[in-house]
């Protein structure tokens, strides 16, 4: 098959190519060259085949539809648009514009319809995959013989940048293992990129590649012919049992005809001159962002989009009548997003019974405990790791691998953290689950850019990073995070958890379920740690930061101190009592949290002396806000040594002798 050589445009299409080229030309930024290249291929699927309902976006049975190569945003604004989502023309008219509603790129939470935020490459394909394995996962737990309430598709739009980024080769290697039947991605396979023709840069074979992932490639697709595009997606639904790939070839900003072709329409407006030849082109006769009310008719999905909820809801009140149980947890879990009735108490009686035991654990055991506890009072939990289980932790009697054949509620990822972490994200915006991921900490590097993603959705995603510093020992400084907890907590909207023992932990996990509007890190010691908190109140730790011992009257020094160096902090706290000089020692679990406690609360707990020492093993500079110009930091500034944990612990200075000494000549 080709491209078609004088393709026939029709108004449908026309619509999509007018309202992009319109948007991009009044906000003079944007992307025209992907939606005009891939209207064809959008028509087909949103007006014949998406299930979905414009008046109401968060249904629970729709299908997903993801733009990958997000920078063609308009393409998605005008498909919301045209089949009656609550985006009105004004705002297509505010693309780009602050406080629009149509932003550069798509935005989750900020646009109807919008089911992830795009625009890193690679990632939107990789939620796709995620949403998709949320799918089946929930059919397998749910559906029942003739009762099928979780049945729909995720559809993916992704172009050559996406293929180029390392996260998609991650991302459908597992998906084509797992066989995500329901998964249907379409390439737009025009052939450019932002430097222009990428056959310099760009020459895999990709239909060969996606075949060698175990994937159903349907090759060569003439992308601006709606009846090979109907028969290709076609043949994507009837393969039940592997992802499908359509290879569509397309020309980017196809009707634009002195620049269509070229990476010159890519990012760029096209210009008055050229909008207007566009016009004449495509037979597109009206004014900029005015459709034609037949044209607005034969998009309109909302009246397709009544008849499919209402047939699901028959369908769901018939499986209620026979599983009543089943359908009360569907509606809990997906349709209202609820934790379980008796949460609060659950939650409660872990963490007593964790202070009870006082067992000296590696806070990452103290993680798998809670884990095995959580699993049977939360079946929404969905949990994974990049080939570290054994070392992580997160396996679980409860626990249960996904498999090409069965669902589960465990992943095993392999290694691939960045791929992993951005599938979870598609976990968690699917609805559902609440997934939780893991790693080694130093190992997070390779998937911060979804951990901000995750973020800047407000997604629940628990990321559980053990060998939280040189505590790791002789594995090296390739293995020694230092850097990075202190550059995590940088991320805005990211809780970032570092507790001292098993009742830190309990909190930090709780805490980190209990938070529906954004992810939480939970860096755990590979060393086993005494425990410090018998005596500290379960909402005292949820605060983030606390006393955790105090001394009779002001304090002459306070020590802040996370993870492993709390211990240090209190030993120092009482070699320092024991020559006369009053300390107080500040728990700071999460310094996230304890920010956005109230002021006095803030002042009460760290601010009773200007003399503040924070001890981490971790780089010092993100403790200046708290000590001071009068405090100091016991941190690591240089990377690690290969060697056990006591003598690197020793090496770099976290002994009682150098804090008090520390202390002391602070006070001096």
């Amino acid at each position: 098959m080709s491209v078609a050589k004088t393709p026939s445009f029709s108004p449908l299409t026309g619509a999509i190519r007018a309202l992009a080229m319109d948007a991009v030309q009044k906000a003079n930024s944007g992307h025209p060259g992907a939606p005009m290249g891939m209207a064809e291929i959008a028509e087909v699927l949103w007006r014949r085949h998406l299930r979905h309902n414009p008046a109401n976006p968060s249904w629970a049975d729709r299908d997903r539809f993801v733009l990958s190569n997000g920078h063609g945003s308009m393409l998605a604004y005008a498909l919301l648009h045209l089949t009656g989502y609550d985006l009105s023309i004004d705002d297509l008219k505010a693309f780009r514009q602050l406080k629009s509603r149509t932003a550069g790129h798509p935005e989750y939470g900020h646009t109807p319809g919008i089911e992830t935020t795009t625009g890193p490459l690679g990632q939107g394909i990789t939620n796709a995959v995620g949403m998709a394995l949320a799918e089946k996962v929930l059919a397998a737990e749910f559906n029942r013989p003739g009762h099928a309430i979780v049945d729909h598709y995720t559809y993916a739009f992704l172009g050559d940048g996406c293929l180029m980024e390392g996260i998609s080769h991650e991302a459908c290697s597992l998906a084509g293992t797992l066989g995500l039947g329901k998964l249907i991605a379409f390439w737009d396979d025009n052939g450019i990129s932002i430097d222009g023709h990428v056959e310099g840069w760009f020459t895999d074979d990709t239909p060969k590649r996606f075949e060698a992932y175990g994937w159903h490639v349907i090759a060569a697709v003439d992308g601006h012919n709606a009846e090979e595009i109907e028969k290709a997606l076609l043949a994507a639904r009837a393969e039940k049992d592997r992802p499908t790939l359509i290879c569509c070839r397309t020309v980017i900003g196809l009707g634009a005809p002195n620049k269509q072709g070229s990476h010159d329409c890519h990012g760029a407006p096209l210009g008055a001159d050229e909008v207007a030849a566009a016009r004449a082109h495509i037979g597109w006769p009206h004014p900029a962002f005015e459709i034609p009310d037949d044209v607005y008719a034969a998009w309109n999905g909302r009246p397709r989009g009544a008849t499919f909820q209402e047939n699901w809801d028959r369908r769901f009140a018939a499986y209620r009548t026979a599983f009543p149980a089943e359908a009360a947890e569907f509606e809990r879990r997906v349709m209202k997003a609820e934790l379980p009735a008796n949460w609060e108490a659950t939650k409660a009686a872990y963490v007593a019974s964790c202070r009870d035991k006082a067992e000296n654990i590696a806070t990452r055991k103290a993680s798998q405990n809670a884990i095995a506890t959580l699993v049977p009072a939360l079946p929404e939990l969905f949990g994974g790791s990049a080939d570290l289980a054994g070392s992580n932790l997160t396996f679980v009697k409860g626990s249960k691998g996904v498999t090409r054949s069965e669902g589960g509620n465990y992943c095993y990822y392999g290694v691939r953290e960045f791929g992993m972490t951005a599938i979870a994200n598609g976990i968690a915006l699917h609805g559902g689950l609440i997934p939780y991921t893991a790693t080694f900490l130093v190992f997070s590097d390779y998937a911060r850019n979804a951990i901000r993603m995750a973020a800047l959705m407000k997604q629940r995603q628990i990321m559980v990073y053990t060998h939280d510093s040189i505590g790791l020992g002789e594995d090296g400084p390739t293995h020694q995070p230092v850097e990075h907890i202190p550059s995590l907590r940088l991320i805005p909207n990211l809780d970032v958890w570092r507790p001292a023992d098993a009742t830190e932990t309990a909190v930090a996990w709780i805490s980190a379920v209990d938070r529906s509007d954004g992810p939480s890190v939970l860096a755990l010691s590979r060393q086993n740690l005494p425990t410090v908190t018998q005596s500290v109140a379960d909402a005292d730790i949820a605060r983030g930061g606390y006393v955790l011992s105090d001394c009779a009257g002001a304090p002459q020094v306070t020590f802040i101190a996370t993870g492993s160096e709390v211990k240090l902090a209190l030993d120092a706290q009482a070699a320092l009592a024991a020559e006369g000089i009053a300390t107080r020692v500040v728990s700071m679990p999460c310094t996230n949290v304890f920010d956005r406690q109230p002021a006095d609360y803030r002042k009460a707990v760290v601010g009773a002396c200007k003399t503040r020492i924070a001890i981490e093993a971790a780089h010092p500079d993100f403790w200046r806000k708290y000590v001071g110009l009068h405090g100091a930091v016991i941190g690591i500034d240089r990377f690690g040594e290969s060697a056990p944990a006591g003598q690197l612990f020793d090496l770099f200075g976290f002994t009682v002798a150098n804090v008090v000494a520390t202390a002391k000549s602070l006070l001096s």
